[in-house]
């Protein structure tokens, strides 16, 4: 059985519901459907008595009292009581179960969706967003239709479990493909042809999450893995040393940490003056960083590393890594305007490469690119970056919407292009980019 993908992971929801995301948590099987009995809101789970049951089969009824599944917003100090619910539930996350009914026994794998819902306000009218990051998957030989129907079908199911003023259900399809053009065949496939069923499917004007990007498999040795890179890469990296740059890792609990985080921010705040970058509050990576602390009784939560490039008494660069037991992830980085020749950048990958294989990932994810080679594109350079490592392009279909409202999902859309437009054509061209 695979591991969860970080953003569908228990850690990723509790940390999105303390920045304005309402997080639930529900059981779905191994064809994606919903269980009935199942929801948990993450910032009130002391409640069980808020979760809505559906009264089902006897199977419906049996699983829900094992179902639901806490999640924690503090990093310190939770009661007993909470960490027993959470150590006694979370077993059955992504494990075959036994359910028994009055004359059988019944084998089910069920698998813990994570389910983002976000509340807008507009003058006076209100509304809301639910959004599932890279779930659910697609089955073993499920083509686009059939894949089509189930989100649909999850989408109907997750209803009642949403605010009243949600227009739409918003996913991530886990879906990787070798090339732009197969990804495209099967987008296009994937979005139903009518456009006025309220059940049907779209491709959202705007991806959440990256859809390109270069996975790195970290099986190999070393010596292999910096083989596999273009030549003017390991030369880089070579460079970095030989100039005495240092890469260190920080961990939030460590000493060092508080310093250390204020110039990684300092690298932020000169990235987004000087590339037009948009970045969170400071207090957004300082909380992640929190969370994200090694904790050996906690081996499978996903570990959040900040690294720092520092050369002399200048620092020069930084990137924000996460680890868990099915990907590493490079998430966020960040460099200064002195030194930049002392090629800080690739030091600092090739340490979290490192680093990642040496925790046990299986593959390192650079987390976002242009889909091709075309010199033209703005994030030219980053494309070249990232490829010059090594590894396999990926390319993913994007963002894709069932609305529930389909008034108020259509003006969404409609601000939500215009918002795209302004920040494509208006801002970079402002910004000289």
């Amino acid at each position: 059985m695979e591991k969860q993908r970080f953003l569908q992971t228990d850690f990723w929801a509790a940390f999105k519901a303390n920045h304005g995301w309402k997080a639930l948590s529900f059981f779905i099987d191994a064809e994606g459907q919903l269980l009935p009995d199942a929801v948990c809101d993450y910032k009130n789970r002391q409640d069980k008595n808020s979760s809505r049951l559906t009264n089902g089969s006897s199977h419906a009824q049996i699983v829900s009292s094992i179902s639901f599944v806490p999640a924690t917003n503090g990093r310190s100090g939770e009661n007993e009581t909470e960490k027993e619910e959470k150590d006694s539930t979370l077993v059955f996350v992504d494990k075959t179960m036994q359910v028994e009914n009055d004359s059988s026994s019944i084998q089910k794998t069920v698998f813990r969706l994570s389910v983002l819902v976000r509340s807008f306000s507009v003058k006076v009218r209100k509304f809301s967003i639910a959004y599932i990051p890279m779930a659910p998957e697609r089955g073993a030989g499920e083509d686009a239709s059939a894949y089509r129907l189930r989100l649909q079908s999850l989408a109907d199911a997750l209803k009642p479990y949403l605010p009243r003023n949600t227009i739409c259900v918003r996913f991530d399809p886990p879906v990787d493909f070798a090339t732009c053009e197969e990804r495209d065949t099967f987008a296009v496939a994937l979005a139903s042809a009518s456009g006025k069923s309220s059940g049907a499917l779209f491709r959202a004007p705007v991806a959440v999450q990256p859809p390109d990007t270069v996975l790195l498999p970290l099986a190999p040795g070393e010596e292999e893995l910096l083989a596999s890179m273009k030549s003017k890469w390991r030369y880089n990296i070579r460079l970095a040393e030989k100039k005495g740059v240092s890469v260190r890792a920080y961990h939030a609990s460590d000493s060092g940490f508080p310093e250390a985080f204020e110039h990684f921010y300092e690298l932020f705040e000169t990235t987004s003056k000087r590339d037009g970058v948009s970045f969170h509050a400071k207090s957004y990576y300082r909380d992640l960083l929190e969370r994200g602390c090694p904790d050996a009784g906690e081996p499978d939560k996903p570990v959040i590393t900040l690294y720092l490039a520092q050369h002399e008494q200048d620092y020069l660069a930084g990137i924000i890594t996460l680890c868990c037991a099915r990907e590493a992830v490079y998430l966020y980085g960040a460099s200064g305007n002195v030194k930049r020749n002392y090629m800080p950048a690739y030091l600092l990958q090739w340490t979290a490469i490192r680093d990642a294989k040496q925790a046990g990932a299986p593959v390192y994810d650079f987390y976002g690119m242009p889909p091709t080679d075309d010199p033209g594109h703005p994030m030219h350079g980053l494309y070249l970056f990232k490829t010059g490592f090594g590894g396999n392009i990926v390319h993913r279909p994007g963002s894709f919407d069932v609305p529930l409202r389909r008034h108020g999902y259509r003006a969404y859309i409609a601000a939500e292009q215009v918002r795209a437009w302004w920040h494509r054509k208006v801002l970079k061209k402002i910004k000289g980019r």
